[in-house]
């Protein structure tokens, strides 16, 4: 007699490739949340080393690094002849080898020892932009971006006719130490999360010295600018605000759209005038530099004290603005 076989009915085989489908659909979020958690994980203790390797600095030098060394002497200077702070703590997170190779007395676009090298400590892993490479056409050092800007203050950056800086932990030509952090080191922001490859306007404007308060007012203030650029915090070396540093004029992860060239940008910045161009014949500097990211609804931030802390969108602003100043004297509940 022949042996009966059982086997799946094709309903039944339907069904269970269903029940796997939905199981599936389940799973890729859950995966996809932890490992975007992990890649957090990976960006705040970024954010800790950078924040140790200024301590350190400190320690050393017994002051902060400045965000430029700009000479406020006449006409025709350049704008990129100076390290930021970036270069400046190389040595104390274990780059050694890298700053051995550099000369900080000489601008940064002149030396080939850093085409081509990428610090992994300055890239967000949840950035896509953060592999992308800077090449130029003059010639210039190819570079990788940073995710890190240092804090600039809320508005005003610097004016060269005098040497005034900002109200933020860095500026041209500043030395601060623990002591002028008048606010508290817990309460004042040291760096936080920048977007790489953001769109700026740059060297002209503002429409009004005031510090703008809304997102309208900043974007009439970004279309002030006289050179439209898509390649904001893409020169880690580069001491200039819309490179390395942030301000905290809006609130984390704002919106300042501005159309170029018929495309619409959704989240923009502006830099009034480069510091340093023009020595003490430039321009005074204001920026507009938003702390952004590619985490959801935050951006990471690490304090004056070396504290790493999530800061949500909804933050109220008077408190952003507190955090950005080092002697405002604000109380921060």
């Amino acid at each position: 007699m022949p042996t009966k076989r059982s086997a799946f009915t094709l309903v039944e085989l339907l069904v269970v490739i269903a029940i796997i489908g939905v199981l599936v659909g389940l799973l890729l979020p859950a995966v996809q949340s932890a490992r975007e958690a992990a890649r957090r994980m990976q960006c705040s203790n970024h954010l800790k080393q950078i924040a140790l390797a200024v301590h350190n600095y400190q320690s050393a030098f017994k002051k902060f690094p400045p965000s430029a060394l700009v000479d406020l002497g006449g006409s025709g200077i350049a704008h990129n002849g100076s390290w930021g702070v970036h270069g400046r703590i190389l040595p104390f997170l274990e780059q050694g080898n890298v700053f051995e190779g550099i000369d900080l007395s000489v601008a940064w676009d002149d030396q080939p020892f850093i085409d081509g090298l990428k610090i992994p400590t300055y890239a967000c892993p949840s950035d896509p932009g953060s592999d992308q490479e800077r090449v130029f056409s003059d010639g210039r050092p190819t570079l990788y971006p940073t995710n890190y800007g240092f804090n600039f203050g809320t508005w005003f950056v610097f004016d060269p006719t005098n040497g005034q800086g900002g109200d933020g932990m860095f500026h041209p030509n500043a030395f601060f130490s623990f002591r002028d952090c008048l606010d508290g080191t817990s309460h004042t922001l040291l760096t936080a999360e920048v977007k790489s490859w953001t769109p700026y306007t740059r060297n002209g404007g503002p429409s009004t010295t005031d510090m703008p308060r809304t997102q309208a007012e900043v974007e009439a203030i970004v279309n002030s600018g006289a050179q439209f650029k898509n390649t904001g915090h893409t020169e880690w070396p580069d001491g200039r605000v819309h490179h390395t540093g942030f301000t905290t004029t809006l609130s984390p992860n704002s919106d300042v759209h501005h159309t170029n060239a018929g495309q619409l940008h959704e989240q923009t910045d502006f830099n009034s005038w480069q510091e340093g161009n023009d020595g003490n014949l430039g321009n005074p500097t204001y920026a507009t530099i938003n702390s952004r990211s590619h985490h959801t609804g935050l951006v990471q931030a690490a304090r004056v004290d070396g504290s790493v802390s999530s800061i949500t969108d909804s933050i109220d602003i008077e408190i952003w603005h507190a955090m950005g100043t080092r002697h405002g004297h604000e109380v921060i509940e």
